[in-house]
């Protein structure tokens, strides 16, 4: 369960309630809107005084609530009590004008409150099940900043273009350790730069997931926990570099919270869009290009297809690494210059993102370690990986992909170097992001660890294989990992 956390976000008091996240105005609207039901049934003593002031309540947090935006799952709250707000009403009017007061029998009234009651609980149901997320508190002793880079590879052109001078373009987040801002400093926007952005990517994860736009309306209206721009942290040395690749049509800032964790932990998290890949990407210079990956229904094209797109991801982290290293010398400019140690880089993935990582720690030796987010590994086996990997995958189900495990293992089982794969029980492939936050708790699209645990359980895992692969710090991984689920390990010849 959330604790209530308050904090500023567009000048509201947040509050977290049993899980649910309100600002005070909905909170305020939500009981008023009760007790305009329930008054009808309070002693006459009490009813007008109840029914005064909690009619001017509810007026006024609706009328607010509507000129700052109200939000779709307000919306039964605002029928239920406009519905009970005549019936409430009516008898004291006809009080002050002298006329005999009229009440419904309650052969009538019952049902009509029962009715009311049952529209305005709609509203919490929904505001639960689809909140505006709330990122957990990064637990490291580093604040963290973030910042948008744009890049273009002069050397490879844009595959997915006609145009023979177009030159392929990445979109890069950088989440970093930084000095502690003053504690009225604005927190990043969720999914973009701006709240223009921020819409712009929503609506096109919800039409990618077939899901009308309104329903995760309250996703852009989030905000995490770094601030843009901030200043770079004195203390930490030079910072372990690790790139994320997100999943197919998925964007750079779809794994906030673990990147925000693994920042205030003292590394640097370059995330990427990958356009015409990623739902939508938008430019610096305004343009928006949508991704134009689709399936076809045919198992052999769309596998194709997928191996395509996963060897372009995987050149674009290796073309962000080259990035990176050019930032780190002063080549390109930024405070960053001297505090990046591309001398330890990892590459990440979820999904599709996660198969870019393996495919670009075989080609690049500058990869030292692979995490792969529950990711199917497209395109070929070869070169054999050389570099400590971890796989986290989902919960095995029936309706899981029977070549999935045989294939991941194959591949684990082929590195020269010491592999884990870790089944976190009770997860489901989007747990691996931040699904949790956000989406309603169906297990089998977010797992049922729940919006505390899951993004906990991905951070502390990666977390150690980090430290220990990157930092070489002392553990035994094995046993840290083995806590957390089925854990099988691969070393060097294994032919298990």
């Amino acid at each position: 369960m959330w604790q209530r956390v308050p904090r500023a976000e567009d000048g509201r008091v947040t509050e977290i309630i049993m899980g649910l996240q309100m600002s005070l105005l909905e909170v305020l609207a939500l009981l008023s809107a009760v007790a305009l039901v329930v008054a009808r049934w309070l002693p006459p003593t009490v009813r007008p005084r109840v029914t005064i002031a909690a009619g001017a309540v509810f007026v006024l947090s609706a009328v607010v609530l509507s000129v700052m935006g109200i939000r779709w799952q307000l919306l039964p709250v605002l029928a239920g009590a406009g519905l009970a707000l005549p019936f409430a009403v009516a008898p004291l009017l006809r009080r002050r004008t002298g006329r005999p007061s009229w009440r419904a029998h309650r052969w009538l009234a019952l049902p009509g409150s029962v009715a009311c009651v049952g529209l305005i609980a709609t509203g919490p149901v929904a505001a639960w099940a689809f909140p505006v997320p709330v990122f957990p508190e990064p637990s490291g002793h580093f604040a963290v900043g973030t910042r948008v880079m744009q890049w273009t590879d002069a050397k490879r052109p844009e595959t997915a273009t006609a145009d023979p001078h177009d030159r392929r373009t990445v979109v890069v987040q950088l989440w970093y350790p930084a000095r502690k801002s003053p504690a009225g400093a604005q927190r990043a926007q969720y999914l973009g730069r701006t709240e223009h952005e921020a819409r712009t990517v929503s609506d096109a994860l919800a039409r990618g997931a077939g899901l009308p736009g309104f329903l995760i309306d309250g996703v852009p209206r989030a905000h995490s926990h770094a601030v843009f721009n901030a200043s770079v942290a004195d203390g930490g040395g030079r910072f372990p570099v690790v790139l994320f690749s997100p999943g197919s049509g998925g964007v750079r800032t779809q794994n906030t919270a673990w990147a925000e964790e693994l920042a205030s932990h003292g590394y640097l998290v370059a995330a990427l869009d990958h356009p015409y890949d990623s739902a939508v990407v938008v430019l610096t210079d305004g343009r928006t290009i949508r991704t134009t990956l689709t399936s076809t229904g045919d198992r052999d094209k769309d596998a194709a297809s997928a191996a395509d797109a996963t060897a372009v991801r995987a050149a674009d982290l290796g073309f962000v690494l080259t990035q990176l290293g050019r930032l780190d010398r002063g080549e390109i400019a930024g405070p960053l210059t001297g505090r990046l140690d591309t001398g330890r880089v990892a590459a990440t993935g979820h999904s599709m993102g996660g198969a870019a990582a393996l495919q670009a720690a075989r080609q690049d030796r500058r990869f030292d370690a692979v995490i792969d987010l529950d990711g199917y590994p497209h395109g070929p086996l070869s070169p054999t990986l050389r570099r400590p990997t971890l796989a986290l995958t989902q919960t095995i189900t029936p309706e899981t992909d029977r070549r999935y495990i045989p294939r991941l293992t194959k591949v684990l089982k082929l590195n020269t170097a010491t592999s884990y794969r870790l089944t976190i029980p009770d997860t489901a492939h989007l747990t691996f992001m931040d699904g949790p936050l956000y989406l309603p708790p169906v297990p089998s699209i977010v797992g049922t660890l729940g919006r505390t645990e899951s993004p906990r359980v991905v951070a502390a895992t990666t977390l150690a294989f980090l430290d220990t692969t990157l930092r070489h710090k002392p553990a035994d991984l094995a046993d840290v990992l083995s806590a957390y689920g089925d854990l099988s390990v691969y070393g060097p010849g294994d032919d298990r």
